[in-house]
């Protein structure tokens, strides 16, 4: 039974979906994975407390779930499924994507490779469709030479009925870009994202952001009006930044994560890093309340209260995150805490600088 007596008002996005604003992300339950030589996946997460988080979101009123072929391989898509058999289908809007596992094929988005992908992703979800379909990078190989093969395959998996709408990220690396191009060779990332975006033209953007993404650059219009002007929704992820925002993580008791955790990579999961976040956090501890979830009910609002053409799509690898994390949406911010927000994040970002933990992911991209 769906409980929704305080669920805020839902969004209507591209396409016509009416979404709960916090929508569940589920990169995190696919558990601990490797993909592209690097770990890409969630060692804490539990197959049990999994499902009860999932069929908690369910009853409490969110009804967008987002996941991918690649969140541990086809694990994620798995677990979202035994949900999706025990409701009515028209319940929930299901999105996934496709791009960052090539298995045997020559690349993730050679076409037969996608269709078999897609049919998988149909079966790992016991469905028959998917709402949303996002192309999940914007490596289409050398010169593109799958970007047209891709667009077509999209267009047709639309066509047939098999998708509802189509996706792609906002301006974002490639995982391994960091790694293997020096930083003078690569491509101004705005302005890939513009080039694919016409060529593309899709209905949603999945987007980094939260209180600590900077103000986009001088001459950059910001993501949220481009999709507005351009007919397109925007699925936020990271709003919490991966739970540094909630003051969860301890300096003085850093975080262990086991193999195969996208973590063990990332410097702002560092002692010194976690030091800098959790005195960064102090003011808004003072205005707002010291608990995890009141900093969780800051960070959330600062993204859904950033534009109304967006849902926010929140991780969890414990159900009782789940409650936490939709019951925040209850108690908007005034403009003033916004501003507050803002400038306290902004100091924050300042002093991991200046410390030379720059608050950046494997990517390069701020979080």
């Amino acid at each position: 039974m769906t409980d929704t007596t305080s669920a805020p008002p839902r969004r209507t996005l591209a396409g016509g979906l009416s979404v709960h604003p916090i929508g569940i992300g589920c990169w995190a339950i696919g558990g601990p994975d490797s993909n592209l030589g690097l770990p890409m996946g969630w060692s804490t997460a539990d197959d049990a407390a999994s499902l009860r988080g999932l069929e908690a979101a369910y009853s409490l009123g969110a009804n967008l779930f987002d996941t991918a072929d690649v969140y541990g391989h086809g694990h994620s898509e798995r677990l979202i499924g035994r949900l999706v058999a025990t409701i009515p289908r028209d319940s929930v809007v299901l999105s996934s994507k496709v791009g960052y596992f090539a298995g045997t094929a020559a690349h993730a988005y050679e076409p037969q490779h996608m269709h078999h992908q897609l049919e998988t992703t149909l079966e790992n979800l016991r469905t028959d469709h998917l709402d949303i379909y996002f192309l999940h990078n914007a490596e289409f190989g050398e010169n593109d030479q799958y970007l047209d093969g891709a667009i077509d395959m999209m267009r047709t998996f639309q066509r047939v009925g098999l998708i509802k709408t189509i996706g792609m990220r906002g301006p974002h690396r490639f995982a391994t870009e960091r790694l293997t191009v020096p930083k003078d060779q690569r491509q101004d990332k705005h302005t890939r994202f513009r080039y694919l975006f016409d060529r593309i033209r899709p209905d949603y953007l999945a987007a980094r952001f939260n209180a600590l993404t900077p103000p986009p650059p001088p001459g950059q219009q910001d993501l949220f009006a481009f999709a507005a002007e351009h007919g397109a929704s925007v699925l936020i992820n990271k709003p919490l930044s991966q739970g540094l925002l909630t003051g969860k993580y301890d300096p003085a008791r850093p975080p262990a994560f086991g193999e195969g955790d996208h973590r063990l990579r990332k410097r702002w999961f560092t002692p010194k890093a976690l030091k800098i976040i959790d005195e960064g956090l102090r003011p808004l501890r003072v205005r707002f309340g010291p608990s995890a979830a009141d900093l969780t009910r800051v960070a959330l609002h600062y993204c859904l209260q950033h534009a109304d053409n967006a849902a926010v799509l929140v991780g969890f690898t414990r159900p009782e995150q789940i409650s936490t994390n939709l019951k925040a949406a209850a108690e908007p911010l005034s403009p003033e805490d916004i501003a507050f927000v803002r400038e306290a994040a902004g100091r924050l970002q300042q002093q991991l600088d200046a410390a030379g933990e720059v608050f950046l992911d494997e990517k390069g991209s701020p979080q």
